[in-house]
């Protein structure tokens, strides 16, 4: 099936609670005019994120309530609610985070219209996604959210500062996940003044760490490899040995903070609350992973828990907290990979492309997204 060149794009207005991004900025409109016949977006859409209507109009967007009505793109953050579906145009494409297995309703409701649902979560981790790769343009901002969360609760200051009165040493902070978000935990409390320690189960991190200017913690166990950038599974003998090696980095830190989270899957316990009591009073801990199990054992998504003397900041959207740039990011993730659809006239999915052909849920009454389609058949 294909779609007419100049098709209506519409930009949604988020409503789930906490979401402040939007999914197309004022300053990429210019970049998919040549394939909308116009860019409409709901009113206040952008305003969380900092971008007003006026931005939209003079960027060439209009503004419009009924901005879904017969469009055959739809641009958002969070997966469109159910009851939007049937306000599309005859086999829209929607374009979102939408994690297939949480939203089994919608991916029905897609499926049932005709509609082509393409899932940034879902873009393979490849060299030429990268422009396309939103999970790590998000994770990047949280992992600078991350450190800026931790310096702003820590009761210390993080540099080492020589003054008359005394020198005052540095914050040790210690990061658990070397992946996007990780890295980028790294070189903020680098850039803050602290001493930074690392672990990650795969053995390429090590070198990322240490162009940081951080220590690689080695604990002398064999790297757990997996496919697309993230780390295989571990059984529960390795986790618990793992925990025990890394209690003492734990309990010599100022600061923890976790990464470690692989989309569709239980975030993997690190930390136990018996490490996290071992803490200095004061010392903070940041769990990036608390929404998908939490890293750190009693950590709450969106909420701050004191355990020992330490507190327990437990992630909760944490993109969100950045929205302008975190925005940016994303709509430029989205546009890039919109345009990858682009085949003359047309929008036109390609699933002879392996991008396509991955991030797409469903297409043509169709779930293309085998797991996906197994839970739907088992349901």
């Amino acid at each position: 099936m294909g779609y007419l060149r100049k098709v209506k794009i519409a930009v949604v207005g988020e409503t789930r609670p906490g979401e402040r991004r939007v999914a197309l900025v004022p300053g990429l409109v210019s970049r998919i005019a040549d394939v909308a016949g116009d860019v409409v977006v709901e009113p206040d859409a952008g305003a969380a994120a900092g971008f007003s209507d006026e931005d939209y109009r003079q960027a060439g967007a209009s503004v419009a309530a009924d901005a879904v009505r017969g469009a055959g793109v739809v641009l958002s953050v969070q997966p469109l609610p159910v009851y939007r579906v049937a306000e599309l145009a005859p086999g829209a494409i929607t374009v979102s985070f939408l994690p297939p297995a949480q939203e089994l309703d919608l991916v029905r409701a897609l499926r049932d219209a005709g509609h082509t649902a393409l899932s940034m979560e879902l873009v393979p981790r490849i060299s030429r996604a990268q422009t396309m790769d939103a999970l790590s343009s998000q994770a990047f901002v949280a992992g600078y959210r991350a450190a800026i969360v931790a310096a702003e609760r820590l009761p210390r200051l993080m540099p080492l500062s020589m003054t008359a009165s005394g020198t005052i040493r540095p914050a040790t902070v210690l990061v658990l996940g070397a992946g996007v978000a990780g890295l980028q935990a790294i070189a903020t409390s680098r850039r803050l003044g602290a001493i930074v320690k690392a672990y990650d189960v795969r053995a390429a991190s090590a070198e990322e760490v240490r162009s940081l200017g951080a220590e690689f913690v080695d604990l002398e166990l064999p790297p757990l490899e997996g496919a697309g950038g993230y780390a295989r599974e571990m059984s529960e003998e390795r986790s618990r040995r793992q925990r025990e090696l890394l209690a003492p980095y734990v309990a010599d830190a100022d600061v923890l903070i976790t990464t470690a989270a692989v989309p569709g899957r239980t975030a993997p316990l690190l930390v136990t609350e018996e490490m996290v009591a071992a803490m200095r009073p004061g010392s903070v801990v940041v769990d990036l992973a608390a929404e998908s199990g939490g890293n750190v054992e009693g950590a709450k998504p969106g909420e701050e828990v004191a355990v020992g003397g330490a507190t327990v900041w437990g992630g909760a959207n944490v993109p969100s907290q950045l929205p302008a740039q975190a925005s940016q990011l994303y709509s430029t993730n989205v546009v890039n990979l919109l345009l990858l659809l682009r085949s003359g006239d047309e929008l036109v999915p390609d699933f002879d492309d392996e991008i396509v052909a991955g991030a797409c849920v469903t297409h043509a009454g169709e779930v293309r997204h085998e797991p996906t389609r197994t839970l739907l058949d088992e349901s």
